[in-house]
């Protein structure tokens, strides 16, 4: 297990630095209010996350180990939003339609009701 937690911890160290270096270049090679190196790396880490999962379900990813790295820790510290991603398209792959939509409209809902509420208790004290 603390091999597994290992692997995953260090495939977010350099996720999470890839996004932060990635996301800091571009929205300063564009120099606008639009957060466009978030959006990049959202976006990119969800076209990530898609070719990680692609090529373990073809058995080309080697082991488990390499696939938790990719997926879990590059991407999941790249990005979460590659994370919201992977999970929805497995829900459509299993045509859970219904949980995907619920998945998808309550996270994007909630989670700015959860980011505003935060910011607003903040506020108020």
């Amino acid at each position: 297990m603390l091999k597994v937690l290992l692997i995953i911890g260090s495939g977010s160290f350099l996720g999470g630095v890839s996004r932060y270096l990635a996301s800091r270049y571009i929205q300063n090679a564009l120099f606008s209010a639009f957060p466009y190196g978030t959006f990049f790396v959202n976006i990119f880490g969800s076209f990530l996350i898609g070719l990680f999962f692609g090529l373990s379900e073809r058995g080309n990813l080697g082991n488990d180990e390499w696939r938790l790295f990719l997926t879990v820790g590059f991407c999941g510290g790249f990005t979460t939003f590659s994370a919201f991603s992977g999970e929805n398209l497995a829900l459509i792959r299993d045509g859970s339609f219904l949980y995907f939509a619920l998945y998808s409209g309550l996270s994007v809902f909630l989670g700015l009701l959860a980011a505003f509420g935060g910011n607003t208790i903040i506020k108020l004290f």
